[in-house]
């Protein structure tokens, strides 16, 4: 079925407000036309722009990250965590009393193996289908060549590091999961320029990735308004909500009348869930990117290092390394030094690279917001003040992957209808 491309007249449908215009928001707004609603989309940026965290994410359409980021025995890390700031997981410290209550809350979450394991069965319900929905949404939005499904590669340097990893991987396996092991000599013929030091590959072949995250998004948007979307250029404040039903979302420019409302900005979500009703922990992940423009060597495969916690893989303007993780808020400037870390882990990785001249490439850096919250699951559910507000938002490291699902999700609460998905595990209530 393809979204409706115009509607019968101005009652066609419930008229609902699509909050932002990302991955999750852009496919909300297509869904929701599919439905047949009218939408009109909120959102003050370009969509895909530089400021968007979808831009600079790293691409990776990973059906297999259901693990969540807190693990059994994460608790001991804490110190390292604050004496190390250029670490792959970094707290600055004037942020730290603000973010102490999520920090704790992110730790419990993954004190035991079955609590891990409850939140990855929850997660590979949004996430198993997803480079199919992705390449679908990605056709309809005439962009079908910035999809690819041809699998992921995770890069150990050895059989003991593979194993330090095994909790995750058995979790992974229970959810039904299925991977390859390259050893050595497999993994030299695929991947010619990595490193040497790497002697095991463990390949996905279900995965996906995406080749401009950036582009696809701007895409998506762009499609959601040739199929009858409005857009407005505004930055959403709140509600008007008489008697337990919405009547208008409030902007910094005037009230848009409307008949129901989707919550899909991201990691500025929390003092709109917060207006509806639903106060969240939503906290910023903040994560960095390096693209090597000009790069003539690095991975066949799209490849996450185990030993430097980062992903490189060829996008259309150039070798991108993405990651690191930084709990320092959505205002604090960035720190550089983070994506000069992953500059140099990518040279080590591709040691081919270093030898370039120059002159012939070009690095430019960039920072993100993951919006995340502290038990690894985004909220995909009705508000409290509200059931005309739909929240879905806060899926942290899978928000471009779990996008597709999450804005069919969004699109049938919006219209009145049954979740394909049980969505008791992403309820906004689940923190009191």
């Amino acid at each position: 079925m393809t979204v409706a491309r115009s509607f019968s007249g101005e009652g066609a449908g419930r008229h609902v407000a699509v909050i932002g215009a990302g991955a999750v928001g852009s496919a909300t707004a297509i869904e929701a036309l599919r439905a047949g609603l009218r939408v009109t989309v909120v959102e003050p940026g370009e969509p895909g722009g530089p400021q968007a965290t979808s831009y600079g994410n790293a691409g990776w359409l990973s059906s297999h990250s259901v693990v969540p980021p807190a693990l059994p025995g994460a608790w001991r890390k804490v110190p390292g965590w604050l004496a190390d700031p250029l670490g792959p997981l970094a707290l600055r410290w004037r942020h730290l009393p603000r973010a102490l209550p999520w920090l704790l809350r992110y730790l419990a979450s993954g004190w035991t193996e079955a609590r891990v394991q409850r939140t990855a069965d929850a997660l590979r319900t949004l996430l198993a289908d997803a480079p199919a929905l992705h390449a679908r949404l990605a056709a309809e939005a005439g962009v079908p060549q910035l999809i690819e499904r041809r699998g992921l590669l995770h890069a150990y340097r050895s059989r003991e590091e593979f194993e330090g990893d095994a909790l995750g991987w058995r979790v992974r396996g229970r959810t039904g999961v299925h991977w390859e092991e390259w050893p050595a000599a497999e993994l030299r013929r695929r991947e010619p320029d990595l490193d040497a030091r790497y002697t095991l590959g463990i390949f996905v072949p279900e995965a996906g990735h995406c080749r401009n995250p950036g582009a696809y998004v701007a895409a998506l948007a762009r499609h959601a308004q040739e199929a009858g979307a409005q857009r407005v250029a505004a930055r959403a404040t709140g509600f008007r909500i008489e008697g337990g039903r919405l009547r208008a979302v409030r902007t910094d420019a005037g009230e848009i009348a409307c008949d129901a409302a989707a919550i899909c900005a991201g990691a500025r979500s929390g003092p709109l869930a917060a207006a509806a009703g639903s106060p969240v922990p939503l906290e910023s992940e903040r994560g960095y990117h390096v693209v090597v423009e000009g790069a003539s060597v690095g991975p066949r495969t799209p490849t996450m290092a185990a030993d430097g916690k980062l992903i490189a893989h060829w996008m259309d303007g150039g070798l991108r390394a993405a990651g690191q993780v930084e709990i320092g808020g959505l205002d604090a400037a960035p720190d550089w030094r983070r994506a000069e870390i992953l500059h140099r882990h990518l040279l080590s990785m591709f040691p081919a690279l270093a030898a370039q001249a120059p002159q012939a490439v070009a690095v430019k850096h960039w920072l993100g917001h993951r919006p995340s919250l502290p038990d690894g699951l985004p909220c995909i559910g009705t508000s409290a003040a509200s059931a005309d507000i739909v929240l879905a938002f806060g899926h942290g490291h899978v928000g471009l992957c779990g996008s597709a699902r999450t804005g069919r999700l969004a699109a049938q609460l919006l219209a009145g209808t049954a979740p394909e998905t049980a969505l008791a595990p992403f309820d906004p209530t689940r923190f009191g």
